[in-house]
């Protein structure tokens, strides 16, 4: 399934209940990692732009690809300066992920900047690459990309946790999502994404996103099938399930520790 250029693939699915697969680009830079997570079958592609120094240009490139393929770009943004988020999604981004929304204070905040009048007060850029640069009324095109862009709040600390429902109640904010690496060390319990803890703060974000309309991500959980099946259940259905840097770690990894063996048995063959 693909999405003609304009359209959202991931918002359609999370709109329609259906998973969304997503797959990080953590130090890969060229536009080429768009096809190959296309050519995987994922549905999405995230930028991470806040622990790795991709810069704004690559960012650019790898999501105008992506619009091409019919995946959607996302960018992970560093901060919640509005400049990081809006920059992006001129550049052909189809969403931005905020980190660390704690309050619903900041997660309007992102709204304001992110959507156009009447939702928000987004600057006008004209027409840009995620609507494939085709020829609309301003009116049109900021319908259309309030109504294609995907923003998705990061929940990364207790204090959001505990403020889920207030957050997911914000006209404008589409998805909640769990970074479980970041509140899982905020807990105390890094990586310990089982812990009971953490379990309960996935239930209770995905309650609030389900009581406000709104779709629940998660990311972080990877290479875990019993977990994630466990996460698709409570409702989740949009899923980080890995990276680049993961996929060639974890592929090299077992392909040296296989040649090795048959090294090693080889060589107590001729011994």
């Amino acid at each position: 399934m693909q999405a003609a250029i304009g359209g959202n693939l991931a918002k359609q699915k999370l709109a329609a209940n259906d998973l969304v697969l997503c797959f990080g680009v953590n130090q890969l830079r060229t536009p080429n990692i768009a096809m190959m997570a296309a050519a995987c079958g994922f549905d999405a592609l995230y930028i991470d732009l806040e622990h790795n120094p991709t810069s704004l240009e690559t960012a650019a490139g790898i999501c105008v690809a992506a619009i091409g393929l019919g995946i959607t770009p996302i960018a992970r943004v560093s901060s919640h300066d509005p400049h990081d988020s809006t920059r992006v999604l001129d550049c052909g981004a189809q969403g931005v992920m905020v980190p660390h929304i704690n309050t619903a204070e900041e997660a309007r905040a992102i709204v304001e900047v992110c959507r156009f009048a009447p939702s928000g007060h987004r600057s006008a850029a004209g027409t840009v690459p995620s609507l494939g640069y085709a020829q609309l009324s301003q009116p049109e095109i900021c319908r259309r990309l309030n109504q294609e862009t995907l923003l998705i709040a990061m929940i990364e600390t207790p204090e959001a946790v505990a403020n889920a429902d207030a957050i997911a109640a914000v006209e404008g904010i589409d998805t909640l999502h769990i970074g479980s690496t970041d509140l899982s060390t905020e807990m105390g319990i890094p990586g310990d994404y089982r812990h009971q803890r953490m379990r309960d703060a996935f239930e209770a974000v995905t309650r609030a996103a389900r009581t406000h309309g709104k779709s629940m991500g998660v990311g972080g959980v990877r290479q875990d099938v019993a977990f994630q099946s466990w996460l698709l259940g409570l409702g989740v259905r949009y899923l980080t399930s890995g990276s680049d840097t993961l996929y060639i770690l974890s592929g090299g990894r077992a392909d040296v520790a296989q040649i090795r063996e048959v090294a090693a048995a080889a060589v107590a063959g001729t011994a």
